[in-house]
């Protein structure tokens, strides 16, 4: 088809130009929205049609298996997703695994152009001594727990009283919290009822965060900071030979208003306590350390399990870099949490940079193995630059990718099976328990519905009760009953 015929025929005076997202999290929504309200369609001259696909059966990816479920963001991040999704011209189907159920070649032929938004949700390596061991956990599979993921265990090992996370990203301290948090506190959110009686039996008694750089150098932000002093029963432990600056953060502190914040809040906290580390730690249950200058050297273990983790102390360079010291410390731990960062996962037929984690792109145009753009083929988010930047960094990040798309609007290739009805009938043919729009609402209710029955003491109801099992969330989405 030569390049004036494909673009009359596609998104112009012809039919809407089909597009196929693959992920329903921000960055899937946000590149979906950004597309509808381009100024390409906005002025007439261009008509979208937008299937956004997920492997879950629920929408929004990220914010709903990748945040902690006390997170204060999370209902404000949901609502806006809600609203793109809720208008009606974006179509949801949820249950559908790119590469089994769907294959890029099926994309292809279905949609005029593709774009990858698959996220990140595997634990980066840690590589030293004894992350085999049992105790030794990732991060993320964490968080995947206790946001009631379908696809992990529903049973997660909780038998530490001394815990070790090691990071300084803001998962780190989702995870720390979540491990020091007392569980009935938990349940105003909408946390699952297996994850309530999981950390409910959890004898842990202190939590220690460990971070390779000074208080300067932290990456997570002020709130997700400050929700750490939020939680009942819990000391925050400082010590202050861990509070060390060099010119880079005396500089990033000038310069940084976010980075003065926290620095100053860290500082407050260590100025407020005691200056005997022992008084404090008796003041409460329990207790959330928070270590700096220390980079991990082994995780030690006894009978194949975790027994400690072995640290050298680090100094600051002046560039706000590290550098070992040779002293080395260890601390006794039953269980260790490696929060070093996500990596993305590869997907079929798709070029993959293994060490970073991202599909292999320009700007969102995925390449060929040959480093030529594929054609119609498009890439956004964290499986595009990797797992770094806030959510909203997501938006700008979408833009660009939609902005290329659309230039290259002359040479999409068009797709065989453009009619909107030709995917979904290739997905029954195939058997998929494919979940809609509607479904999601149902499941919405449904949740909602049993957190308003599981009344909570002085008569607070909680938000939602999360299903888990896959099985009950397709049950539910598809309109027929589940037992409770």
């Amino acid at each position: 088809m030569s390049t004036n015929s494909c673009e009359k025929s596609v998104g112009t005076e012809g039919r809407p130009l089909r597009v196929a997202v693959i992920g329903s999290g921000p960055a899937g929504v946000y590149a979906a929205d950004i597309l509808t309200k381009s100024e390409e369609v906005r002025n007439g001259g261009l008509h979208v049609s937008i299937d956004l696909f997920d492997r879950y059966p629920a929408p929004y990816g990220l914010i709903r298996y990748g945040v902690a479920p006390d997170h204060p963001r999370i209902k404000g991040i949901v609502n806006a997703l809600h609203k793109v999704l809720d208008r009606g011209d974006i179509r949801f189907f949820g249950n559908v695994d790119f590469g089994t159920d769907l294959s890029l070649a099926d994309l292809q032929a279905h949609y005029d152009a593709v774009i990858f938004a698959t996220g990140a949700i595997k634990d980066a390596d840690l590589n030293i001594p004894g992350v085999e061991l049992e105790g030794s956990f990732g991060g993320a599979d964490f968080v995947s727990w206790y946001d009631g993921h379908p696809d992990v265990p529903r049973e997660w090992p909780l038998t530490a009283k001394h815990v070790a996370v090691i990071g300084n990203g803001n998962v780190a301290l989702d995870v720390a919290r979540m491990l020091s948090k007392h569980a009935e506190d938990l349940l105003v959110t909408e946390i699952p009822d297996n994850v309530h009686r999981g950390l409910q039996a959890s004898p842990v008694t202190d939590v220690h965060i460990f971070g390779r750089r000074g208080p300067a150098q932290v990456k997570f932000t002020p709130l997700e900071l400050r929700e750490l002093s939020h939680s009942k029963d819990v000391d925050i432990v400082l010590y202050p030979e861990d509070f060390e600056f060099d010119a880079a953060s005396d500089e990033a502190i000038r310069t940084n208003n976010q980075i003065k914040t926290m620095v100053g809040t860290l500082t407050n906290w260590l100025v407020d306590q005691d200056d005997d580390v022992s008084a404090v730690t008796s003041t409460a249950s329990r207790r959330l350390h928070l270590h700096f200058l220390h980079s991990p050297v082994e995780i030690i273990g006894t009978d194949g399990k975790v027994s400690g983790i072995r640290f050298e102390r680090t100094e600051l360079d002046g560039t706000g870099d590290a550098r070992g010291t040779g002293e080395i410390i260890e601390y006794p731990v039953q269980a260790v949490y490696r929060s070093v960062g996500y990596l993305g996962s590869a997907l079929a037929d798709v070029e993959f940079d293994h060490v970073r984690g991202v599909v292999e792109n320009d700007g969102g145009r995925v390449l060929d193995a040959d480093g030529a753009p594929v054609p119609g083929v498009y890439t956004t988010g964290w499986i595009k630059r990797g797992p770094v930047g806030l959510i909203g960094h997501t938006k700008g990040d979408a833009l660009e990718t939609v902005t290329h798309l659309l230039r290259d609007l002359a040479q999409l290739p068009a797709a065989v099976h453009a009619e909107p009805e030709a995917v979904v009938d290739l997905l029954d043919e195939r058997g998929v328990q494919y979940t809609s729009w509607d479904g999601w609402l149902e499941l919405d209710a449904h949740e909602k519905a049993l957190g308003a029955a599981a009344s909570l003491d002085g008569g607070v109801q909680r938000e939602r009760v999360k299903v888990v099992p896959r099985v009950d969330m397709v049950t539910v989405s598809r309109g027929a009953a589940v037992e409770v």
